[in-house]
């Protein structure tokens, strides 16, 4: 049964783009599609739309169900819909699949017109900037120049801060939430031990394994279960598994015992059942390289936002241990110290990084109350 508040049954559309895409690592895509869905409608003068920018794992179905009987609506429905923080009787939104995701938009499972076959190993890396251009290029088709908001949480709000750096006249305001400016070592390092996991695994078969009729389901749900731990704080796992036991009584072997043990292998043999192994490769990567502050000689996050002339909204949860409040509060400070307009919200929590993705009622107040406050059709 659907949530009588959602969105309702919503379908996705493709975006095609003939023109070559340069990438920032030189590779040329020389023609693709973009998935995309929307809610709501577009206002007269186009002023009201709003960009959902997704995590890693995410995609561009935000909100709502494809069909009656479908079970699981969009990642953010409980954010976006009639009435809801992101609310769609006011509101025009966007949700996207990015470049190089597995779940319509072209991508390494895509196959390349010239060799008709996937693209595998031979998909070109991709960035968040790659992204934000090709978000540009979507809004430039549908007809809107500028978003009353861009958002995104985790990897999609490092795009949002993106787009306020590449096109800050065609952002009004950006909600991000629960990111960073970059990522530490300790985030750099658990990307790489999950994408090793899925190089060495025997199907892999350098990126290529859609020719052999397999999938390295074994590196993948590694990775998953890797990063799904880090999307949690420990209390959570503490609260929600502690040390319970499926029997009751130790075996004394290596299968799984403990509770917390069967929810991770559930969690990955889900994730590596849907998800597309290079996909994981490409996100993880691009999170590696997103970096403002890279090409300023003294490495100044002030100054590598110095053009970012949006309305701010920057979101931390007090359990995030992956991007932890205080990534949150450099960005703040940065655009602080170029006067820029910003509110900044730390909402104790104690979910993890995956604060960002449940229901908190203080956490979509706040997000109510900001985007109630954006005016429409004025100039910002």
């Amino acid at each position: 049964m659907q949530d009588s508040s959602s969105i309702g049954i919503v379908t996705p559309q493709v975006a095609h783009f003939s023109t070559p895409l340069k990438l920032k690592s030189g590779a040329v895509i020389e023609s693709y599609d973009l998935v995309y869905e929307t809610y709501g409608t577009l206002n007269a003068d186009k002023s009201n739309a709003i960009l959902i920018c997704h995590a890693l794992s995410g995609n561009h179905h935000v909100a709502g169900y494809y069909t009656e009987h479908d079970k699981a609506p969009g990642w953010w429905d409980n954010m976006i819909g009639p009435g809801k923080p992101i609310d769609t009787d006011q509101f025009f939104v966007i949700g996207v699949n990015n470049l190089g995701g597995c779940h319509g938009s072209t991508g390494p499972a895509s196959i390349n017109p010239k060799t008709g076959k996937p693209f595998g190993a031979s998909f070109p890396v991709v960035t968040v900037e790659d992204w934000v251009n090709s978000h540009a290029l979507l809004a430039d088709q549908l007809g809107i120049f500028q978003f009353a908001a861009v958002v995104g949480g985790s990897l999609g709000g490092m795009q949002a801060l993106q787009w306020t750096l590449a096109f800050p006249d065609r952002v009004s305001n950006a909600l991000v939430i629960a990111a960073a400016p970059n990522l530490t070592a300790q985030n750099i390092a658990f990307n790489d031990v999950a994408r090793q996991a899925i190089l060495t695994d025997p199907d892999f078969h350098g990126g290529d394994f859609y020719a052999h009729d397999v999938k390295p389901k074994r590196g993948l749900r590694l990775a998953r279960m890797l990063g799904h731990i880090t999307y949690l704080s420990g209390d959570v796992m503490g609260t929600k598994f502690g040390r319970l036991l499926r029997s009751g009584i130790f075996n004394y072997g290596f299968d799984v015992e403990f509770e917390i043990e069967s929810y991770l292998r559930y969690q990955g043999d889900k994730f590596a059942g849907t998800f597309d192994a290079n996909t994981y490769l490409l996100m993880t990567k691009a999170l590696d390289y997103f970096d403002p502050t890279h090409h300023h000689q003294n490495g100044s996050l002030s100054d590598a936002l110095k053009p970012a002339t949006a309305n701010f909204l920057v979101v931390s949860f007090t359990t995030d241990w992956r991007f932890a409040p205080e990534r949150s509060r450099e960005i703040v400070q940065a655009l602080l110290d170029n006067e820029r307009n910003v509110s900044y919200a730390e909402i104790t929590s104690s979910h993890g990084h995956d604060a960002f993705l449940i229901v908190d009622p203080y956490y979509h107040d706040l997000v109510h109350a900001y985007m109630n406050n954006i005016s429409l059709g004025a100039a910002k």
